[in-house]
């Protein structure tokens, strides 16, 4: 125990050993981005594969053709007929199709209020009883109206009416097929799904007259324009940076590359070279995507309840037609049609470069830990160093006292000095917890007030508020900070307890996130890593202040509010559209990115703040005979 004892002290008094965890920390954020960077090449990541056996890709043979052209084309017309009329006039003449197709024909009507704005339309959908099944099963084909850009869905909506009445002609069916027509891509999927699955509020959203049973999987058709296509891109973002299977991109890209002949990209990259450049592009913008939280599709909202779903958009121009866009269609759900069980067997936290090569979670999240452990690093090694006597290097009256009553000590004493000696080594300072405590917790409360304002603030009124908002978050944490010093006047140990606790807090969280939402946690992580070596100054020195002003600009710089201005001004959208969208996905989406955003980084931002523009208080301590720590304040 004496061993341990007297160990445990020479490595907290060790000079060396408390110089490393600064370097420590940044070495942890240099590896976690370098270790992102290496991803792509061949040794981390590996080609994709089918888990599930049952799902045989590409192992039937299709059969919509020919005479399913004529049908397609036919309904075309009238859909183009349909262009300009209101949601409820099309619903009418969508019903009268489907019925006629011989389906059971159901509607929705939904509403929805967000920023001042109200949103509503009618759903419309139909459901195909499987004669080999006992309706305990469904399988969603879904095509918005309008897709995510506005655009009528021209060819996509004759192609699911026309795969309805192609399929139930088919006697092979183990599984429900729902067939499913929303208003928008956004609102309308989110109703249908939430009614679905009974999580509906009413009485602004209808429940479902009509159901089937457990969801196994959604394809969503968005083919907005009525010429030959190249290439499928597949969207497969989910709401919160949740995807689906791998399995079910897997199987499409299968069946349209292999079977089909039909190249597959993914995340806007249409032009693929598989080099290093292209596939850390196409990672990195998954990551962005996922990081964002948003929908990228009308699937999007079938991902939070376990329903593996993904957007098919064609794209480009060349020789394939809406008929082998059926047949990859048709191919994926006979594929669907043969589990047997809920697909669960590949992963669901993945990064993919391209269609065919991904990288796991056991791979990639060391990165976004090391990341967030710079955090926690620091924390505790400001933690045991706030608790530390204050240095005795120079001769302050501490050591000069401390060296006086040593030299007091007579030969016959000499085993009590080195009692006394081990002692003074292995004194704790007292920890004054109570401000660095208060300070934390406050500002992680205050984040509640923009989560609130932005959420609830009318669209014509966020430009205003929100350039108020930067205008008054720019100088926040000054007042703050000249608030503290002039009503608590704090100690040098408590703003390092200040630093403490909030680095603390925020390496628990974005460790806590990194596993639901990795992207997400490395970015606000990589944002947010200044604030690890911000340290407040008493000192007046020139060089001091111009230190100060340049961390100033950092801290500047890495503010929410300014990310978020730079972020919109590179996807080429206003300040009031970002915020119009976030305030949608957390009214109807569920979206918490916004929770991230406020409640973790900013609060943690507003601490750096805090601590940059701090003046500590200038102290001595000595100790006395029992190798306690007393204090004098200057």
């Amino acid at each position: 125990m004496a061993s341990l004892l007297s160990s445990g002290v020479l490595l907290r008094r060790n000079p060396h050993i408390l110089k490393l965890p600064p370097y420590l920390s940044f070495l942890c954020v240099l590896i976690g981005v370098a270790w992102l960077l290496v991803l792509p090449l061949d040794n981390y990541s590996r080609n994709t594969y089918i888990s599930e056996n049952a799902l045989l890709p590409g192992q039937v043979h299709t059969y919509f053709a020919g005479s399913d052209q004529n049908v397609f084309r036919g309904y075309k017309r009238e859909i183009d007929a349909l262009e300009d009329k209101p949601n409820i006039e099309v619903n009418d003449k969508l019903e009268e199709i489907l019925k006629a197709s011989g389906l059971k024909v159901a509607r929705q009507s939904y509403e929805y209020k967000s920023a001042g704005q109200t949103y509503t339309g009618e759903n419309i959908y139909a459901i195909l009883h499987a004669p080999r099944g006992d309706a305990t099963e469904a399988i969603v084909l879904v095509a918005a109206w309008k897709n995510m850009e506005g655009k009528l869905n021209r060819s996509g909506i004759p192609l699911i009416l026309t795969l309805a009445r192609y399929f139930k002609r088919w006697s092979l069916w183990s599984k429900d097929i729902i067939f499913l027509v929303t208003a928008d891509s956004t609102a309308g999927p989110q109703a249908w799904v939430d009614a679905y699955h009974d999580t509906h509020q009413s009485p602004a959203i209808d429940s479902l007259p009509l159901k089937s049973g457990a969801l196994q999987g959604a394809i969503v058709i968005d083919y907005p324009f009525d010429h030959r296509f190249h290439s499928l891109h597949i969207a497969y973002d989910g709401i919160n940076g949740q995807l689906p299977n791998l399995d079910l991109l897997n199987t499409v890209v299968s069946i349209a590359s292999g079977q089909m002949g039909i190249g597959v990209s993914l995340q806007q990259m249409w032009q693929h070279s598989d080099s290093y450049q292209d596939r850390l592009q196409t990672m990195l913008r998954g990551m962005m995507n996922q990081g964002l939280g948003h929908a990228s599709g009308p699937h999007s909202s079938f991902i939070p309840y376990h329903v593996d779903a993904i957007t098919l958009q064609p794209f480009g121009d060349g020789w394939q037609d809406e008929m082998a866009m059926g047949r990859v269609i048709e191919s994926t759900f006979r594929s669907l049609n043969n589990l047997l069980e809920h697909l669960h067997q590949s992963f669901f936290f993945y990064l993919l470069m391209q269609a065919n090569r991904f990288v796991s979670i056991g791979t990639y999240l060391p990165s976004a830990m090391l990341v967030a452990v710079n955090f926690t690093i620091m924390a505790i090694f400001l933690w045991v160093k706030s608790g530390y006597p204050q240095s005795t290097n120079s001769k302050t009256p501490s050591t000069v006292e401390a060296e006086e009553k040593t030299s007091q000590l007579n030969s016959s004493q000499k085993g009590n000095a080195k009692v006394i000696t081990a002692e003074e080594s292995s004194a704790v300072r007292e920890r004054e917890l109570l401000l660095p405590l208060a300070v934390v917790a406050g500002s992680q409360f205050l984040g509640v007030l923009p989560l609130y304002i932005f959420n609830h603030t009318p669209q014509n009124m966020l430009t205003p508020v929100f350039v108020s908002f930067a205008v008054a978050n720019n100088a926040l944490p000054y007042i703050l900070s000249r608030t503290l010093t002039h009503l608590f006047n704090p100690t040098t140990q408590q703003y390092q307890l200040i630093k403490s606790f909030s680095l603390l807090l925020l390496g628990l969280f974005l460790s806590s996130l990194a596993t639901l939402n990795f992207s997400l946690a490395f970015l606000v992580g990589l944002l947010a890593t200044p604030l690890t070596y911000i340290y407040p100054t008493s000192s007046t020195s020139a060089l001091s202040y111009v230190l100060k002003a340049v961390l100033a600009l950092v801290l500047s710089v890495i503010a929410p509010t300014a990310v978020l201005v730079a972020a919109s001004w590179s996807w080429g959208l206003s300040i009031e559209k970002v915020l119009t969208q976030a305030a949608y996905g957390w009214d109807v989406w569920g979206m918490n990115t916004q929770v991230v955003v406020w409640c973790v980084w900013w609060p943690a931002w507003i601490v750096g703040g805090v601590l940059l523009f701090g003046r500590p208080r200038e102290e001595t301590t000595k100790l006395n005979e029992r190798g306690q720590e007393s204090k004098a304040v200057i």
